[in-house]
């Protein structure tokens, strides 16, 4: 990494300017922190060997990489952490979409723009504009793209705490917002970290639909939906499909129940807004999507994180638990001899589930 040469009298000042700078780049908070990460390295490394990480085998090859950001970025004495909410403005109400079982909820942060994008440029912004103050520097921008304990930087960064969903929490803006990272030698002043604040609430942990947080602060992904509709490739267990309902790219029962959230805020950008109406779309309209359809419907977005194939494994569960109504048999039978082995598998389940009821 390249020295900058700052005198340490003006980093209070120059950590004023990022604060500016990041705000009217779009960023709703920051904070920073050293690169000390021994507790949190500890649970890591408690959670892999349990082997809660399920198919994520990059978690594990990552190793202590992920906790230890002098190993990820050689040089980097803070890390400057940034979250933007991402809540869309206009977007249908969550509980409504899942109390009906004939459309498909998906996740909010999933309805608009892809994030990874959105932020990591914005990210580079930030950077530019501290080149121009500081000259030379050395730095990385990350957004959910590496080896990066992100949480866990932003809570040591003082932008909230951990919850026992383990999301992070905030006191003025609740769990709806996305984490990003600048990693940086400049040595500047850190934040304090934020107390706990969930108390003997465990809300989030009593209306986990799978029962995936095991224990506070504690979540086995392999049950958790957002593990098994995205990171899952392969066949979703029986054991957890009805779980499912009408949930077909992640879920976010732990949020919507969370108290804080009530001083949760809307996205102030319109990337985030929905698109395609996938803030509440028919399950049928979905399923029979064509892939091009698929790839054209979500381009630029999150949701490109699965495959067509995965799309239509996820809607053939959510139309198993949907009413039985002939619309919804008459979708899955024309999947029924879809040429993937996977969309087969869960249509036949979902069929069962209508015709031998």
């Amino acid at each position: 990494m390249k020295k900058p040469t700052v005198p340490a009298s003006s980093m209070q000042s120059l950590v004023d300017d990022i604060r500016a700078w990041a705000h009217e780049l779009g960023f709703d908070q920051i904070g920073i922190t050293d690169t000390s990460l021994e507790q949190h390295e500890a649970h890591l490394l408690n959670w892999l060997q349990a082997g809660m990480h399920g198919e994520m085998e990059y978690m594990q090859t990552h190793g202590t990489k992920r906790s230890r950001p002098t190993q990820l970025v050689p040089g980097t004495l803070r890390i400057i952490s940034v979250r933007m909410n991402y809540l869309p403005p206009t977007a249908r109400d969550p509980q409504q979409v899942l109390d009906n079982a004939e459309i498909a909820y998906i996740s909010r942060y999933a309805l608009g723009r892809d994030y990874h994008k959105v932020m990591r440029k914005r990210l580079q912004q930030l950077a530019e504009r501290i080149q121009e103050q500081v000259g030379e520097f050395g730095y990385r921008a990350f957004v959910d793209s590496a080896p990066v304990l992100e949480k866990a930087l932003a809570e040591k960064a003082g932008l909230g705490w951990i919850g026992k969903h383990t999301n992070l929490l905030s006191e003025q803006a609740g769990s709806w917002f996305f984490l990003g990272e600048l990693f940086t030698n400049l040595p500047l002043p850190v934040n304090e970290h934020k107390h706990n604040h969930c108390g003997t609430c465990q809300a989030c942990i009593d209306i986990c639909p799978t029962q995936a947080i095991i224990a506070p602060y504690k979540l086995d992904a392999r049950k958790c939906i957002s593990y098994l509709t995205i990171e899952n490739k392969n066949s979703i267990p029986i054991e957890f499909r009805k779980a499912m309902g009408n949930r077909i790219y992640g879920c976010d029962d732990c949020q919507l129940v969370c108290p804080w959230n009530k001083f949760a805020k809307t996205a102030a950008l319109d990337d985030f807004a929905h698109r395609h109406g996938l803030d509440s779309p028919a399950l049928v309209e979905l399923f029979l999507w064509t892939e091009q359809e698929f790839l054209s419907n979500t381009e630029g977005s999150a949701i490109r994180r699965i495959s067509y194939e995965q799309w239509l494994r996820n809607i053939a569960v959510a139309l198993g638990n949907a009413p039985g109504q002939p619309e919804i048999i008459d979708a899955l039978q024309q999947r029924a001899d879809h040429p993937s082995a996977l969309v087969r598998e869960h249509v036949s389940w979902a069929l069962a589930r209508h015709l031998d009821g």
